[in-house]
């Protein structure tokens, strides 16, 4: 098995974001303090799924399958069926287990496509591309 970690660049701005609302709840409550423990648990989920999101993301390559994770977007895509890796591009709508742009679209089966993001595109390529080497390579220009 070989894991590869998920690129983090520009997500960390989503973490502070959300943790401002409980912060604000906290100092800003004036109501019962029975209440405040409701308040702060709804404006906490946003921070905790984002938290979650952050810490869970990774792709690995095992038994010729490329898998990935993000919360609980999950899956595993046979590399011998994948067909195209688009380097340096940013899918914007669509299946997206990444953190951060500037990462790679992977074309598999006929219509299927999904949006990676790792530390180094290239070795991830490089590693898909061995086992499988009818895989075309295209490079943002």
């Amino acid at each position: 098995m070989k894991k590869f970690s998920a690129k983090r660049k520009g997500f960390f701005i989503y973490l502070v974001l959300t943790s401002i609302f409980p912060i604000i709840i906290l100092f800003s409550h004036e109501g019962n303090l029975n209440t405040i423990w409701f308040d702060l648990l709804l404006s906490s989920i946003p921070f905790c799924l984002l938290l979650w999101i952050y810490f869970s993301t990774s792709y690995w390559i095992q038994d010729n399958h490329l898998y990935y994770r993000s919360a609980f977007i999950r899956g595993k895509i046979d590399i011998i069926r994948i067909t195209e890796i688009q380097l340096g591009k940013t899918l914007w709508v669509g299946l997206k287990p990444a953190l951060s742009t500037k990462g790679m679209i992977i074309k598999y089966n006929t219509y299927d496509e999904i949006y990676l993001a790792p530390v180094n595109n290239e070795t991830l390529t490089d590693a898909l591309v061995k086992i499988n080497p009818d895989i075309e390579l295209s490079k943002k220009d």
